[in-house]
């Protein structure tokens, strides 16, 4: 079997010309920033432009981490043909989290606007604000490095650690099983990390806090809806990618089945916590609660809001119901690029309004800065994908791949 990875050279032009792109557009946005026209709305859109793609690049990536620990403590073999991929993108989602923690500390300890707030993070210059000074014991930035570095310390931690035991059962002795019940545990802990951060958390400090007068229970849960179907979505492109390069031979229509199901599954997942979370502040009618949505929906804003529920919902309720659907190539390549876009859309639409209010834009620094964040993303998997076996040879569930794919 083709089980080596080697970097074609139209995969690494693409990634660098991204890159460039990337790094273009942020230089010509600092450029625009330091320009005589420039005003307290481009400076916030500078820096929540690349808070936007920072977070959203490190959540979609964490997944990975998450999906291995959750097949592991459920002890499935599904994922084997092709855990690879996620251990790739797992291992890497730590470098995207320095990258938001830097710009989000930057916005924290430095970026204050004409009038000497901090527009994007107001809690940090809270003045008189008697809601946003009752929350200081947990809105503070002590607190929110705090938790901003042992998250991202346990990802690059667990990432790293999942990647290099799957790699070192390789080489044990046959059917040891030492390093599968090591890897069971570490699954246990690192759920509860996962639990206490990405479930809870960081959405709270990283995104929420943005407009923080208002908060949502179901907030955390929505924010892990919209980035898992996403991360499992950059999963099904790699795999679909190294098939069509010729490896991955184990990995069949079955597989990607069963990732098409789990993109419909938890498209509709999130649409349960969309509207869940929508309808009842929608129902209470309480104005602390709906000036969130009033903005959004009601606003400048209404054609992504509306634009998010047909691309999130309608387009994969449509599309990947049937079961042909979810085994053509095409179709479920089309689809998991619709859903990263869309949901990008989703995490544009929960960080922007509050400080940009009604100067919206998605233009060329949008697009630019999230071609460079893409470009960074293909270039570090596929690095990562070139210093292994892409299948996991003598790992004691590689069998049961096999029947499952008969």
């Amino acid at each position: 079997m083709n089980d080596r990875f080697e970097i074609p050279g139209k995969l690494k032009r693409t990634s660098m010309a991204l890159i460039a792109v990337g790094v273009l557009t942020l230089i010509a946005g600092i450029a625009c920033l330091l320009g005589p026209h420039s005003n307290d709305m481009d400076k916030n859109r500078f820096w929540l432009v690349l808070l936007h793609d920072s977070v959203f690049f490190t959540l979609i990536t964490a997944v990975s981490i998450f999906i291995q620990a959750a097949v592991s403590l459920a002890q499935g073999s599904w994922i084997v043909a092709y855990r690879r991929v996620p251990e790739a993108i797992g291992s890497i989602s730590w470098i995207f989290g320095l990258i938001a923690a830097v710009i989000m500390f930057t916005i924290i300890f430095t970026f204050r606007n004409s009038h000497g707030i901090c527009s994007i993070y107001p809690w940090v210059t809270p003045g008189n604000d008697k809601i946003l000074l009752g929350k200081k014991a947990f809105l503070n930035p002590s607190m929110f490095v705090g938790f901003t570095l042992v998250t991202i310390g346990f990802f690059a931690f667990f990432g790293r650690k999942f990647r290099a035991l799957s790699i070192a059962q390789e080489s044990a002795p046959k059917n040891d099983t030492r390093i599968y019940w090591k890897v069971f545990r570490l699954s246990g802990l690192f759920l509860i990390v996962y639990g206490l951060s990405q479930m809870s958390t960081i959405p709270w400090l990283w995104i929420m806090s943005i407009q923080a007068h208002w908060y949502s229970t179901l907030f955390s849960w929505y924010t892990f809806a919209s980035a898992f179907v996403s991360g499992m979505s950059l999963i099904l492109l790699w795999v679909v990618y190294l098939k069509n390069q010729g490896n991955l031979e184990l990995v069949t229509k079955e597989h990607m089945h069963d990732l098409g199901k789990f993109m419909f599954a938890f498209s509709i997942f999130w649409t349960y916590l969309w509207f869940a979370q929508y309808m009842l502040i929608w129902y209470a009618n309480i104005p602390d609660e709906t000036v969130y949505f009033k903005l959004r929906q009601q606003g400048p804003y209404s054609v992504i809001f509306y634009a998010n529920f047909i691309i999130n919902f309608c387009m994969p309720i449509l599309i990947l119901m049937a079961r042909p659907s979810k085994r053509n190539y095409f179709t479920i390549t089309f689809m998991a690029m619709v859903i990263i876009f869309g949901h990008w859309l989703d995490y544009f639409q929960m960080i922007m309004p509050g400080p940009l209010g009604e100067n919206w834009h998605i233009n060329w620094y949008e697009i630019g800065i999230f071609m460079g964040f893409a470009g960074l993303l293909i270039f570090l998997v596929s690095r990562m994908l070139t210093k292994s076996s892409l299948v996991p040879n003598n790992n004691i569930l590689l069998k049961e791949t096999v029947v499952h794919l008969a």
